[in-house]
């Protein structure tokens, strides 16, 4: 079973661990293979956005962010999905995002919305074989991204 725990200061290590088991994301999102703890508190213990760790039986597997209402588009958008290095190909990320889609129904949310770094191929066939389509192309802290959306109802 796949549980969300809302993160907190005192799960900022598991937090980086699992940034940090991903230097071929880091370096394209920052162009350092590595993050810093205060880059990981600054992105996921914010007002903005519910950023949770994921667990799946005893173990911490990945991290997502959730944006509820992007006041740009009134939309919500998943900032981040990111499974641990050490599980990746194993299938978690799909039963993850499969997990959190039911909770966005159940929280009557009709659509989702995620911007993908132009050059992560791999995170554009991920989320497009979940049924993700592409709607644009846009910049986020001044990076191309891809813009995808999957409606839910």
């Amino acid at each position: 079973m796949i549980n969300f725990q809302l993160i907190t200061e005192d799960l900022l290590e598991f937090v980086l661990e699992i940034l940090n088991s991903n230097s071929y994301y880091n370096i394209l999102e920052n162009g350092n293979p590595l993050r810093s703890i205060e880059e990981a508190r600054s992105e996921f213990l914010n007002q903005a956005t519910d950023s949770y760790l994921i667990i799946l039986g005893n173990k911490y597997v990945g991290i997502i962010d959730f944006l509820k209402n992007n006041p740009k588009d009134n939309c919500p958008w998943i900032g981040l999905l990111m499974i641990h290095g050490d599980y990746h190909s194993m299938g978690y990320g799909k039963k993850v995002y499969v997990s959190f889609e039911e909770k966005l129904k159940q929280q009557n949310f009709d659509n989702i919305r995620i911007g993908i770094l132009q050059k992560n191929v791999g995170a554009k066939k991920y989320w497009a074989s979940l049924g993700f389509k592409f709607y644009k192309n846009g910049q986020c802290q001044g990076k191309l991204v891809e813009c995808f959306e999957k409606r839910l109802t």
